[in-house]
């Protein structure tokens, strides 16, 4: 699963979180948040999908066709499933772009990046060992608690209202640019987020 030599339009975004009622509103599941909003706004309809371990929609953004991925093996076991679906549709990762929660960046910040380390995010570690590194990023600013033995607990639990409203309005942001990046626009739909975002 190579790098495009140039940015290529999107085939799929995964979300990453953690399935289940009891995870649905905490802080790590906030790249299943920016998907569940893809989906809202473009018509699609998530479905389990028993043979991937994940839940699927597809969508249509303008002229481009787009899958979305939400891994149901947990955070810390994401990457089988997304190499599962990569493998059965015959998608390069330069096509990928993964949404996931953000500690280095504070509530109502939003990036876009490509490559780079996991920053000890579980869920990022396990995609690097099953497909690499080598895809587009949305990291989704959530804070950090200040202490590194809390942050376990902290990403576990839900935001307060005011990070809640403030996580939201940088997924609104990088809602407004997921045509440029369904178009494989990074480098505009980058200064544009970051424009928008703290």
């Amino acid at each position: 699963m190579s790098r495009a030599a140039e940015p290529a339009p999107l085939r799929l975004i995964v979300g990453l979180g953690n399935p289940g009622s009891r995870y649905a509103d905490t802080r790590h599941n906030a790249g299943f948040w920016y998907v569940d909003a893809v989906a809202r706004e473009y018509g699609g309809q998530f479905r389990p999908e028993g043979r991937f371990s994940a839940e699927v929609a597809r969508v249509r953004i303008d002229d481009h066709e787009l899958w979305l991925l939400k891994p149901q093996s947990f955070m810390n076991r994401s990457g089988l499933p997304v190499r599962r679906f990569l493998q059965f549709y015959k998608l390069d990762t330069a096509h990928m772009l993964v949404a996931h929660d953000e500690l280095d960046l504070p509530p109502g910040a939003a990036r876009l990046k490509q490559g780079g380390g996991h920053g000890g995010h579980n869920g990022l570690r396990d995609l690097f060992a099953h497909v690499g590194r080598d895809f587009w990023r949305l990291r989704i600013g959530i804070g950090h608690p200040g202490q590194r033995g809390e942050v376990v607990d902290y990403v576990l639990h839900r935001p307060g209202a005011a990070e809640q409203q403030a996580i939201d309005s940088a997924i609104a942001a990088a809602l407004a640019v997921t045509p440029l990046l369904a178009a494989g626009r990074f480098p505009l739909a980058m200064n544009r987020l970051h424009a928008e975002t703290p």
